[in-house]
């Protein structure tokens, strides 16, 4: 099979073996695969894909159909579209994803749209929901809104009834994002837009001590992107005034029990609005396999509203 391959901080296409599925597994002919930022850092040495996951193949979402199952796989068959998050190998041909990980693409979606779908709206997700406990009425602050978790955030929160506000640094996106549902606001001086209940924090150290700033009694911090810097001080006595929590979370290095949690937790409450269309998969643009460098260098320049998609 054809799959990107990071070499020395190169993207290519190389071949690589087929893999074959073990118990309990699928083997997935992937039709597209979406870019994160957890790419951009493993291209960089910076973030390793996890122990049984393909180290030199980046890619932790993908779409595309079953078309061979392991010993003991049940919940698929062959030739269902699914959809998944993996630990790492996405942007290959062909991916092993145990089924416990598998989700139905929902028939609404396209293949780009679907490749593009699983890792932003399950971060999204859980983050604002499982972490931060985000509840109807509350004031949600998303820093990055332009991106693909943003984007996801910002639909999720307001199905879910939230108010929410979404810092942009490209002028030229805001009404896009607005059209998503956010108040879309520039990220200097974001303070003085709160107080909020929930900031869900994209960028982040530089935006730490502001946070605490526009943060409301009883608010919470949920740190899932550390792109512009990843240490920072912190006022513990504001932190204590406010009654306030700040955490962290990620999905790439959980077990498969909790991976599977969550793709259960997507497909009841998520999947229904992604095949009804409340929700939609912002793209900012599709390249097929052959031009995955010319895609990670269009992710890597910003100035971009949703995903990048690889169709493969």
């Amino acid at each position: 099979m054809r799959a990107v391959t990071v070499r020395e901080g190169e993207i290519l296409v190389e071949q690589h073996p087929d893999p074959e599925p073990g118990s309990g597994e699928a083997l997935v002919r992937v039709r597209a695969a979406g870019l994160n930022g957890a790419d951009m850092m493993q291209r960089r040495g910076l973030y390793p894909a996890p122990e049984g996951s393909p180290q030199r193949i980046p890619g932790l979402e993908l779409a595309g159909e079953v078309v061979a199952l392991g010993p003991h796989a049940r919940r698929f068959a062959v030739g269902d579209r699914v959809m998944a998050i993996v630990g790492g190998g996405g942007q290959a041909e062909l991916a092993v994803v145990h089924e416990r990980q598998l989700m139905p693409a929902p028939a609404a979606l396209d293949w780009p749209a679907a490749g593009g779908a699983p890792e932003v709206f399950t971060t999204a997700h859980d983050a604002l929901f499982t972490q931060a406990a985000l509840r109807p009425g509350e004031r949600l602050l998303v820093h990055g809104g332009a991106g693909g978790v943003g984007t996801a955030a910002i639909q999720l929160a307001r199905a879910a009834g939230a108010r929410v506000s979404a810092t942009v640094r490209d002028e030229r996106l805001r009404g896009e994002v607005g059209a998503l549902g956010a108040r879309a606001i520039a990220p200097e001086g974001f303070a003085a837009r709160g107080p909020f209940d929930v900031i869900l924090e994209l960028v982040g150290a530089p935006n730490l001590a502001h946070n605490l700033d526009a943060l409301a009694v009883g608010g919470r911090i949920t740190v899932i992107g550390v792109g512009a810097g990843a240490k920072a001080e912190l006022n513990l006595l504001a932190l204590m005034g406010k009654r306030a929590r700040v955490h962290g979370s990620t999905l790439r290095t959980r077990p498969l029990e909790e991976k599977a949690l969550a793709a259960r937790a997507l497909e009841r409450e998520v999947l229904p609005l992604l095949e009804d269309s409340t929700l939609r998969v912002p793209l900012a643009a599709t390249f097929p396999l052959e031009r995955a460098a010319e895609a990670y260098e269009r992710f890597a320049a910003g100035g971009k509203l949703g995903k990048i998609v690889l169709e493969i």
